[in-house]
Parts: C-alpha cells; structure tokens; sequence
C-alpha cells in the first residue's frame, strides 16, 4: 500500500518533491512524457476505427486531398482519371515512365516510413508485384529537400490512411511510373515503382486474415482431412498470424485443412496459381499434339445408367425415379466414337471413383485426358503416340513455364525431371521389371511374381532402378498379366500356352508413380464376351450388355488408347506430396467443401 503520507504532484505521482507550490522538473518531465504517450495511444486507436473494413473514414473539411482516397462503393471510382490507362503490371515497361496510370491490385503488404510516407506493395494474379509509394507534400506535412514529391496535392491523414489499409484488400491506385534509386528486391516487378496520388479501397479485407498470405505460400506436410484437436488448434493462429519480418520458419506451414478452410487465401498464394497455370498449359499442349495428327474432340457424359465397366466403386444418385452413376472412366464412350466412324478420338474431362483410398495418390473426383485410336499394323501404335504427347508435354512445361516452375520449386524442392533422349525411350515388359526388382531391387521385393499387379511400393522401387540405370525418370512398362487388366484389354496372341496370359496393355510411370493406363482393346463381340464372363461379369448385366451391343450393330476396327490423369501429371512433375495441391479443389473420401 502507498504511504499516505507522502506528498503527490498534481499528476497523482507519489514521491515528487514539492517547493513552493511547484514541482520538480523531473517529474514534469515524467509526467509530460506520459501524456504524450497517452495521446499517441488515442490518437492511434482513433486511426485504427477510421480504418476498420478497409480504412474508410470521413476526413476533415480542411483535408485537401480528401477526394483523392478513401472506400469506394463504384467498381470505377468517380475520384479516379477517365482519361488515364489502366494497366496491368505484367505490362508496364519503359514506354509508362513518367506518366499516369491506373492499377487495380490486392494490397498485400504496407508500412509507415515516419509520418510523410508510406510504402505499400500490389500485387495482381500470380506473383506480379510492384511496390508503390504515398508522400505528403502540403501544409503539414511538407517534404523535405531531396524528398521526391509526389504529382498532386497529398496530405498526412492520407498518407496515414493509406498506411493502414488492411491486408489484402482490393484497390484502385492512380499513380506516376518512375524508376526506383535501386531495384525492388521484394516485388517481380523491380525497375519501375508508382507514385501514388489517389488511392480508392474497392473491397476491404478483415483486419484479421484466417490464414495470411505468407503461411499460404509455405510448403503444406500435413495433408490429413481430419478435423484438427484442440492442440492443433495454435496452427490456425499461427496462420492467421501478421507476416513476420523475422524469419520465415517463425510462421509454420499451415495444413491441407486449413488452407481449404481458407480457400481463398489458399488460391491467392503465388505457388498455388504457379501450378494452376501448368495446368491449363498441360491441357494446352495435350489438345493441340492430339489435333495436329487428326485426332478430334468430344464430350462424354458424367452421368450413366450403370456402373462404368462392371466395377463397384462408383457414386449412384436418385435420377427421377431411377439410379444414376457417375462415370468412372470415358472408356466406353471413347470406343463407342471409334465404333460411330471415328478414327482418332480425345476428351478432356471429370472423372469420379468412389474409392476410400484416403492416400497423397487419389482423389474421388480427378481430371482425366483420354485417347482412342484405330490401329493399323501393331498397338504400340498407340503406346507411341501416349509416348509421344507426354514428352511434347514434359517438354512444353520446362520450355513455356520455367517461371512456374521455379516459383514451386522454391517452396517444394525437386530435382530437374529426366526425360530420355529421342530414339532412347524405355519401355520393359512387365516381368523385365519384375525381373529387375528381384534381382537389384531392395530384399523384401526378392520374390516378386510375373503374373500378380505391382504394389504401389513396387512401382516406386521400379523407378529409382530405371533412374539409376537408364537416367529417365519416364518410361513405360507394358505387357501387364491379364489378372492387372480389365475385361475389355486385348490378351496378347503370342503368349505362350500354359505360362502367364499377358496383355497388350501398358502402364506410363514417372518418378516411379503411375500416370496412365492403355492398350489395345478388344474389338470382335465374341471375345469381348467371352471375356468378360472369365472376368466373372455378367455380360448380359445392365451397361455391360449395351456395351457389348454396339460392337454387333457394325464391324468395329481394331483400336486402343489411354486414360491419363492430369493431376498426377502436374504433381509428380512438379515431385509435389500431393496430387491434392495440383488440382483446383481436391476431392476426397472426406472433403466435399469448397
């Protein structure tokens, strides 16, 4: 307790010397020091509920630059120049110094330099940055020799305001292009920097991100769909955490769950829009080497009356009094095009598994790029043209998206993909590849057997041999045992009696992971038949019988083609822990949001 008989100045500090009536000037000092931070504190509050939801606040009568900024309800703010180009930064470049322009862009990141200046730093789609800079030059807030002044009148609250724009929120900026003193190591764009003299927030962001930019942007290493424990409730806070200046381990990856918890957040990462743009280039480059040998595009349905090849594994829904499925594969559909006067045939589309494989490898609803052709001579006819689209992908990936890819690689760390020199493809037989993994392969695979599928571990295993020996990380293993292959794949004529049935069937594997399954199909209804009652199938069951049906309506010429899955294309590309971070919003046996 204070002792009540000591003497108080008038701030109600105790101890203070008195004489006279006066105090001493230490404790004036001590309490102007006070009263000074107490107003510092309120007048920093005041600003912080001027800016809340997005920093709009009605400034004074005297602002002269209160028309210049400020939250704007119009898509095209009236404060802004008609007359002035709207421009993209991808597109800035020498011809834009010295003038005016208009950029619309995420503020992702902003900071006060003193009172007279702040910094802020746009950003459009992907990873296009600039940093831009507001300097007050009026009463008030004049600056100093050697400043650079900014064009028009620019006042303090402006600045301030601007200072404390939310995170993340949408912005339109009118602002002079000129050239920094010294490159933007922070920002892409790093020649050219804006000076701002209007700025207008268009969509205000929360003070309070769910997940912020930077933990966004960090590798994911949890992929699991369970809902986090208490525990692992920190994670959250830590994602939403302000960025740091320190160093970037001080914020921690954020889980596959919270970053589709904060889908938008989770899209808007520069690494995330890296890989989405890979994406629409491999689509790209799959249309365009199919179209220019004479393949033609078509559109199967996603919704069927039975189930896709006989199998159980698919989603059934009520259909106006019916049962409907969702179409595990184009396969049918592929081979009825080729049976409808076709010759070379391509999808790109959906395709769903009701598989409760929660694993990095599947999802229940993928990307599926597909192929059917006739076959004139020999089915690896088809195996050489699946070959030969995936390399002209491989290497348009490297060619057009070096940029993508090193943005990825630098959060995901990879090695530069193998791909074999023309004329030095490899391709091995199924009981070559058995054969290699018993005899060089890790101990526990010594036994492997030619006539049983390959475990996932098996295939990896396969795949670190065929890099160390043949220097590729893809290839090609075909003549699969007939128990791996479905009803419909053609048994190979030339196997030998009483050995193992094998197949004109192929699986394509990179980085020692399956990307696609072909061969050849069959085409004569007898063997289609009986083929499928020794695969235990009814062939007069529902969808099995239709199927069967169309190969007796006309004579259908031999043909085969290839599923390829485009997610796994990208992921094991990219040699990503997840085909989930390559699709745009995975699906999986326990994840149906967003």
């Amino acid at each position: 307790m204070a002792d009540e008989t000591k003497p108080t100045n008038p701030t109600g500090e105790p101890g203070a010397e008195q004489g006279e009536g006066s105090i001493s000037k230490k404790a004036a000092k001590k309490a102007e020091a006070k009263a000074k931070k107490e107003a510092l504190k309120a007048q920093r509050a005041a600003e912080r509920i001027a800016v809340a939801g997005g920093g709009s606040s009605a400034e004074p009568a005297e602002d002269p630059s209160k028309d210049s900024y400020g939250r704007a309800n119009a898509i095209f703010p009236p404060g802004l120049s008609t007359d002035v180009e709207v421009v993209h930064l991808r597109d800035l470049g020498e011809a834009h110094v010295d003038k005016t322009v208009i950029v619309r862009a995420w503020l992702q990141n902003r900071r006060m330099q003193g009172a007279k200046m702040a910094f802020v730093e746009l950003r459009e789609e992907g990873n296009w940055s600039i940093q831009g800079v507001v300097i007050a030059n009026v009463p008030g807030g004049e600056a100093k020799e050697g400043d650079r002044p900014a064009a028009p009148v620019i006042s303090r609250p402006m600045v301030k305001w601007v200072g404390a724009i939310n995170p993340e929120s949408f912005v339109a900026v009118e602002a002079l292009v000129k050239k920094p003193l010294e490159p933007v190591k922070s920002c892409t764009v790093k020649g050219f920097e804006l000076h701002i003299n209007k700025c207008y927030v268009l969509a205000p962001a929360p003070a309070a991100l769910g997940m912020t930019l930077a933990a966004a942007n960090r590798p994911i290493t949890n992929f699991s769909d369970e809902e986090p424990k208490p525990a692992e409730e920190s994670e959250k806070a830590a994602a939403a955490a302000p960025e740091s200046k320190g160093p970037e381990a001080a914020i921690p990856a954020a889980s596959m769950l919270t970053h589709l918890d904060n889908i938008v957040m989770h899209k808007r990462a520069p690494i995330q829009q890296a890989i989405a743009d890979i994406r629409v280039e491999v689509k790209h480059l799959f249309r365009s080497y199919l179209r220019d040998r004479g393949f033609k595009e078509f559109e199967p349905p996603c919704l069927i009356g039975a189930a896709s090849e006989g199998g159980a594994n698919v989603f059934r829904l009520p259909y106006f009094g019916q049962e409907a499925f969702l179409a595990q594969s184009p396969q049918f559909y592929k081979q009825f095009e080729i049976a409808g006067g076709r010759k070379r045939v391509f999808s790109i589309g959906p395709v769903f598994r009701a598989e409760n494989s929660n694993t990095p490898r599947h999802m229940t609803e993928f990307t599926g790029l597909d192929m059917e052709m006739e076959i004139q001579k020999d089915y690896k006819e088809v195996l050489h043209m699946l070959e030969g689209v995936l390399l002209h992908i491989f290497r348009g990936i490297k060619e057009h998206c070096a940029a993508e890819v090193a943005l990825i690689r630098s959060v995901y760390p990879s090695e530069e993909l193998l791909l074999p020199e023309p004329g030095k493809e490899v391709r091995l037989t199924f009981a070559e590849a058995q054969k290699l993994l018993r005899e060089e392969g890790p101990p526990e695979f010594r036994d492997v057997k030619d006539d049983e599928d390959m475990s996932t571990p098996q295939e990896k295993a396969v795949g670190a041999l065929v890099r160390e020996k043949f220097k590729t990380d893809f290839y090609v293993i075909d003549k699969f045992p007939d128990a791996a292959r479905p009803f419909y794949a053609k048994v190979d004529p030339d196997s030998k009696p009483g050995g193992p049935q094998v197949t004109n069937a192929f699986d394509f594997f990179l980085r020692g992971q399956e990307i696609l399954s072909g061969g050849q199909r069959i085409n004569d209804p007898d063997e289609l038949e009986a083929r499928i009652r020794a695969k235990g199938i009814d062939p007069s069951s529902a969808g099995i019988k239709e199927y069967v049906d169309v190969f007796r309506q006309a004579g259908v010429p031999p043909h085969g083609g290839g599923g390829i899955g485009l997610d796994r294309i990208i992921a094991w590309y990219l040699a990503l822990p997840s085909v989930h971070l390559a699709a745009y919003y995975p699906r999986t046996p326990k994840r149906l949001l967003p």
